[in-house]
């Protein structure tokens, strides 16, 4: 049993930290087509924009987190909303930080995982998924946002362990293109929404009302943040 053991966590550690072969340039192709096909349509997105609902809110919490606030819990909704309270002060930095991490939380993932697969970590990248949605599952709290964080958990953590290498590749590049390019819609979807009177209270807004800058800035913010991230990842991918 010694011997086991003393195996199989050499052999686990050169898994998580080795690197892995990329996939074959027309499977990264497929992949963007893919991540395209359920980004652009807009009844398709209805259903898979829940994954962005997740990163978003995810960002929100984490950045909470870091910057010293009380996460008290995350909320996601079948229409997509989502909603992560923290307590704390209701200004200063910290504040600041969580509000603009929603919108620019996908589009980083994105671009951290593009760098992540261009250097090979394939398996690192999908564990890293997997801990940080067992990490988000401690704080739902509400039956619906359990579940779609359980079922996107549970897909992360039966591709790494039981698919071969280039499945996991192949995986691991749809789910980046699919953050990189499903990042950029929902602040133009916001925008939408802010010219015809709506989203009132969306996190452009709460940021206007702790900085003083104008909504329309954090707005041109989120845009620059996800379009960058977009053109960065992408390069990364399409080179790997």
């Amino acid at each position: 049993m010694d011997s086991t053991a003393s195996t199989a966590l050499p052999d686990l550690w050169n898994r998580l930290w080795g690197t892995q072969p990329g996939p074959d340039q027309w499977v990264v192709l497929i992949t963007l087509t893919a991540a395209l096909a359920v980004v652009v349509p807009h009844g398709l997105w209805r259903v898979s924009r829940n994954a962005i609902t997740i990163a978003h809110e995810g960002g929100h919490g984490l950045v909470a987190l870091l910057t010293g606030r009380q996460l008290t819990g995350i909320r996601l909704h079948s229409d997509t909303s989502g909603l992560t309270v923290s307590r704390g002060k209701p200004h200063g930095l910290g504040m600041i930080l969580t509000a603009a991490a929603g919108y620019t939380a996908p589009p980083l993932l994105g671009l951290g995982g593009a760098a992540l697969l261009a250097a090979g970590r394939t398996t690192l990248l999908l564990w890293l998924a997997t801990a940080l949605l067992v990490a988000m599952l401690v704080m739902i709290r509400n039956a619906y946002g359990a579940l779609t964080v359980l079922l996107t958990g549970g897909t992360f953590l039966l591709v790494s362990w039981l698919a071969g290498t280039q499945v996991q590749a192949a995986f691991g590049y749809a789910v980046v293109w699919f953050l990189l390019l499903g990042g950029v819609r929902p602040a133009f979807e916001l925008q939408a929404k802010r010219a015809r009177g709506g989203a009132g209270d969306s996190d452009a807004d709460q940021l206007s009302r702790l900085t003083h800058v104008p909504a329309w800035l954090w707005l041109f913010l989120f845009h620059t943040v996800s379009l960058c991230s977009l053109i960065g990842g992408g390069r990364w991918l399409l080179r790997g």
